[in-house]
């Protein structure tokens, strides 16, 4: 599915709308039922998964801004992967207007969360975001290239970090087993949960998404920069409120939660940034 499309507002109705939004009083066009600060992006997260803790995955990040998408679950509004100790990478379809209703300059209290089960809590380790740096070949499009790095302000443990698949990695083989982390949507009907959640999910070769994504106003298949997981018969995926978080298989960063065509449906698998093809881009701004 394509993103959300959420409209810059001025800075004093969207001050109000923060304070509405945390009262849950304040719902978004064209999704009934759906708290704008549950639904302001296309971001996806997980569908038919279990809760898992969030202290034994550290490197799964929740970004947030209380600013554009009011308290209710420390405005958490996408996913990322921690890589380096200063380091998290996301979706940068998450840095876009479209998105943040405002240019991602504008955002001056966007954090990055690690450790954190109930999202309406202060457990873990929330850390101010210093520097962002999106793709220039991120093309919105198709959906290639999704894929941002954030520098934070403070260091975290070495030991919240997770590694970057490379080339060739087995994790990419198809049938191979990964999870897909996140905070989001847990069921497609607008469940958000505030505790971390985790689903199984298989690796699908490269043919097989090209065919379940032909290039439509969905987006496209590129086997250079995306790969696809799911089940065979759906019910598993990714769904709103955590794109850019992470796919792990065999302890490794294969994908970036990206894009899709529904949550969880039968022959729609979910799209990925594949890390291996970004982690070059990504080592040079590793601080």
């Amino acid at each position: 599915m394509r993103p959300l499309r959420v409209l810059p507002l001025p800075s004093l109705i969207s001050a109000l709308l923060g304070t509405l939004v945390a009262l849950g009083l304040v719902l978004v066009p064209g999704v009934p039922g759906v708290p704008a600060s549950q639904a302001a992006a296309k971001d996806r997260a997980v569908v038919g998964g279990r809760s898992v803790d969030a202290a034994e995955h550290p490197w799964v990040v929740a970004l947030t801004s209380r600013d554009r998408f009011g308290d209710a679950r420390s405005g958490q509004f996408c996913g990322g992967a921690l890589v380096g100790t200063r380091t998290v990478i996301t979706a940068a379809h998450c840095l876009t207007r479209e998105v943040l209703g405002v240019d991602h300059g504008e955002v001056d209290d966007l954090h990055a969360i690690s450790g954190r089960n109930d999202l309406d809590s202060r457990t873990g380790h929330e850390v101010k975001v210093r520097e962002k740096w999106i793709n220039p070949g991120y093309d919105s499009g198709t959906n290639a290239g999704d894929i941002a790095v954030l520098t934070l302000d403070e260091s975290l443990p070495q030991s919240s970090t997770i590694p970057m698949a490379a080339d060739g990695d087995p994790g990419y083989d198809r049938g191979a087993t990964a999870q897909v982390y996140g905070w989001g949507d847990s069921s497609g009907n607008g469940d958000y949960a505030a505790s971390l959640r985790a689903a199984d999910v298989n690796m699908l070769a490269d043919p097989d998404c090209a065919r379940a994504y032909p290039s439509d106003a969905k987006g496209a298949f590129d086997k250079d920069s995306m790969v696809c997981a799911g089940v065979e018969q759906g019910g598993r995926d990714a769904c709103q409120g955590d794109s850019g978080g992470p796919l792990v298989a065999n302890g490794r960063l294969v994908g970036l939660v990206s894009w899709g065509a529904g949550c969880g449906e039968e022959g729609r698998p979910g799209v990925y940034t594949r890390v291996s093809a970004m982690a070059g881009l990504v080592r040079e701004h590793i601080g």
